[in-house]
């Protein structure tokens, strides 16, 4: 499947040093700084395309973007792969509800999807692979499994063993109790007769009637949720065999820690021999006016409804940034109407012959960002930085902070 076109991203004046970038793992639950390689892996999971991109989406995608051009600009290579469940259930629920064709229902999404990654000036994945796609990948990892003794039959279906792991269950650190009722919630079948343990998880479902299936070596039938991202990542991430992890970043929302990180994680130890990824990345989720934001509760913002009413797509980008990644936040009108304002203050400031000194300003931005990506402390340096310029300092140089800013934020002025 074809990701979006690229984003040029400006050159990093060598004058700016680059510290190590640190990172919130979710596993150890501290901040690890990554280690300096020519070539990161990263893998993160993308959209089931029964809707656009909502804000949820769009904070994901634009802290896992923040690493992507960090991690270039230090003068390395991204190998980065995103995926595109495009066959699952709440795809063929919508497609059923709305009376039009699945297929249909998924490409329309995707499309959108594109148009929103380019309008936030969010850096394309090198591979951006769909599930159907990749179900020759699905069938080869389903049976390097099988080999391992750690797929079993229920009916006509397949499920993965979870406890074949030793380490399932560390990296999301939920109770017994807390993973049985977020499986139930997240897609999982917990009360299946036949299934050895609650938790293990499918990875091959068989062909039901009046749905898509394909062939394969255990039948007709479609793949489960997570071994579509194992499969994936593996296949186009290439691990190094010298390495001692399979990948160096696996990302997503924090709703995907468990199940599906946790048992895709699983799934590669048991593939690989080694575990799956050095650090565990997971953005919070994005609230609508002191409420969760949700398909069920019909409050979702979408970023291309947020466009085509006239908001700038940067002051979008601005508002997604301006909290922490990693926390849960609420979106507002309020917080909309800031970053137009900022933004609006900042491409003013930027426009002027003179401006302030602009040196520390970049400092602080990429210092900020090397630290756990707090983009609330760059965005401080930058009001400080306006703030000065319209005082009347000068001395420095708008072409080098709105390089800057491009470069490390991803918000082209």
């Amino acid at each position: 499947m074809r990701s979006w076109p690229t984003v040029a991203i400006p050159p990093v004046d060598p004058k700016f040093s680059l510290p190590k970038l640190t990172l919130k793992d979710t596993l150890s639950g501290t901040k690890k700084a990554l280690p300096t390689k020519n070539l990161y892996r990263m893998y993160v999971c993308g959209i089931t395309p029964y809707d656009a991109t909502h804000l949820g989406h769009a904070a994901t995608y634009l802290t896992f973007d923040l690493i992507n051009r960090y991690l270039r600009a230090t003068g390395a290579e991204v190998r980065y792969v995103q995926n595109i469940t495009d066959i699952d259930d709440p795809l063929l629920e919508r497609a059923t509800r709305d009376g039009i064709n699945w297929e249909d229902l998924a490409h329309s999404q995707i499309e959108l999807f594109r148009g929103d990654m380019v309008n936030l000036h969010v850096l394309p994945p090198e591979s951006y692979i769909g599930a159907v796609e990749a179900i020759p990948l699905v069938t080869e990892a389903i049976e390097v499994l099988q080999a391992k003794n750690t797929v079993y039959p229920v009916e006509s279906d397949l499920y993965f063993s979870v406890r074949s792991d030793s380490e399932f269950g560390t990296r999301s650190h939920y109770s017994q109790v807390e993973m049985s009722e977020i499986f139930s919630e997240r897609g999982g079948d917990p009360d299946r007769v036949g299934k050895k343990d609650v938790l293990d998880c499918l990875v091959w479902l068989a062909a039901r009637p009046g749905e898509p299936s394909w062939p394969s070596p255990f039948g007709a039938g479609r793949p489960g949720w997570h071994i579509e991202c194992s499969a994936i990542a593996l296949a186009y991430l290439k691990p190094d065999p010298e390495e001692d992890f399979a990948i160096d970043i696996q990302g997503g929302g924090s709703d995907l820690i468990f199940p599906h990180h946790e048992m895709g994680a699983s799934q590669v130890a048991i593939m690989t021999g080694k575990p799956y990824a050095r650090t565990y990345v997971h953005a919070g989720m994005v609230g609508l006016d002191g409420e969760k934001m949700s398909k069920s509760k019909g409050n979702l913002i979408f970023v291309s409804n947020l466009i085509v009413t006239g908001v700038e797509p940067m002051a979008i980008r601005l508002a997604l940034l301006s909290a922490a990644y990693g926390k849960d936040r609420m979106w507002t009108d309020a917080v909309l109407e800031e970053a137009k304002a900022r933004l609006h203050r900042l491409q003013s400031a930027l426009s002027r012959n003179e401006v302030a000194p602009t040196q520390e300003c970049v400092a602080l931005i990429i210092a900020s960002l090397a630290d756990n990506l707090d983009t609330v402390r760059a965005i401080k340096a930058i009001d400080a930085w306006i703030e000065q310029t319209e005082s009347g300092l000068t001395g420095g140089s708008s072409g080098e902070l709105s390089r800057a800013i491009d470069t490390f934020l991803g918000i082209a002025i």
